[in-house]
């Protein structure tokens, strides 16, 4: 295979809209990232983090020895947790204000960088809040520069305009997509991902499988979404094993790494459709719900969904997980066998859902601002009944 002429140690520029820095030991370009930032100005910024992971894998030392080396002050919020809330942000982006950054870091998975890319376009929007952003009051095109440090390899964030934060108070998960929040730079190194737990190593790449299935069959789909579809597939099937039995393969961060930032930029292009639309309610009224393991109870249920409609780009697209399918049945099987295989056989109900629930699920799915327009682009019409159906066969 390719990979095999592949130095993992050497750390090269990937070009999207975003100057992603990709390799093990990306990190230490966070040097010239400052060096940059302080020569056009942007002598003080905030660092959004989780609590611990950013100083536990090592990237914080990195980063405030090169903040500090080039007179760039900074401030951080360690407020951000998983499913982030627009609470969150907003205390954020006072702490920002106060300060007076310029710029935003962001070091961590697909949390702290969502909740960067808000704090990022509010710093420009001084009478604006989050629960504005995420309810679309307002309409930005604005945003102050971002750097994602990524510490996952799922959800592709780093290099799209996407970002997705909770209005607690209304069960409400939106997603934001504005050209202004595409980092300006975003730092892949798969060493910092060797400390991710069993369970998380397995639900982030489970996300960017995800993201390429649904950008594949999307309406809007392209034949480049398709053909990254299946490299991200490829990939996620061949070292996904290798990660979960051996930790720190470097070899196994750094292919399931460049997969899902494949996978972000898929999902630019290809957009996303119902499992996102539908595990949104899932992860906003349980905010203790991982995303990729909502994603993960999903998926089998949406491949059922939209087999027929878009057959031949999911045998394509799925054959290095699933082999050759023929069928709708075969297909959602073989995907939830393979989930099975590597250490994800949940259900709803293992996640303290019931057909109680439902109701609610289906109404947020087709009333949360945002999900309109993912629900839209699905390759079968989407309705109340087969969104519910969706829902109750994941049960």
């Amino acid at each position: 295979m390719w990979e095999k002429d592949v130095n993992i140690n050497e750390v090269r520029e990937i070009r999207t809209r975003t100057c992603v820095y990709f390799g093990c030991g990306a990190i230490q370009k966070i040097n010239d990232i400052a060096q940059d930032f302080k020569s056009k100005g942007l002598d003080k910024v905030i660092v959004m983090s989780g609590k611990n992971a950013y100083k536990a894998t090592g990237a914080w030392d990195v980063v405030e020895k090169a903040l500090r080396d080039n007179n760039v002050e900074y401030v951080n919020y360690d407020g951000v947790t998983p499913n982030p809330t627009t609470t969150a942000v907003n205390e954020a982006a006072k702490i920002a204000r106060d300060f007076g950054a310029k710029a935003v870091i962001a070091i961590g998975g697909g949390s702290p960088t969502d909740a960067g890319k808000s704090v990022a376009i509010l710093l420009k929007y001084p009478d604006k809040n989050a629960n504005d952003l995420y309810e679309f009051n307002f309409t930005p095109n604005q945003a102050v520069p971002i750097v994602a440090i990524n510490l996952t390899h799922g959800t592709g964030t780093e290099t799209n305009r996407f970002a997705v934060v909770t209005v607690p108070e209304k069960d409400y998960k939106p997603a934001i997509a504005y050209d202004c929040i595409y980092p300006a730079y975003a730092i892949d190194d798969p060493a910092l991902m060797v400390k991710l737990s069993p369970k998380q190593t397995r639900f982030v790449s489970i996300d960017a499988v995800n993201h390429v299935v649904e950008a594949a069959t999307s309406k809007v789909a392209s034949p480049y979404a398709i053909t990254l579809a299946r490299e991200v597939i490829t990939l996620v099937g061949k070292y996904l094993p290798a990660a979960i039995e051996n930790p720190e393969d470097l070899t196994a961060r750094y292919f399931l790494a460049y997969a899902a930032m494949l996978g972000g930029v898929c999902f630019d292009n290809g957009l996303l459709h119902y499992t996102h639309a539908l595990e949104h309610p899932l992860s906003a009224v349980k905010h203790e719900l991982s995303h990729g393991l909502g994603l993960a109870i999903l998926l089998p249920s949406v491949i059922k969904n939209i087999f027929d409609a878009k057959a031949e780009t999911l045998k394509y697209i799925l054959e290095p997980i699933t082999g050759k399918v023929d069928s709708k049945e075969e297909a959602s099987e073989r995907v939830y066998s393979w989930l099975k295989s590597v250490g994800v056989p949940n259900k709803l109900r293992d996640e303290g859902f019931s057909e109680t629930d439902i109701d609610k699920l289906v109404n947020l799915t087709f009333t949360t601002p945002s999900l309109d327009g993912l629900l839209s682009i699905a390759p079968t019409e989407a309705t109340k009944e087969s969104v519910r159906e969706i829902y109750a066969s994941s049960l």
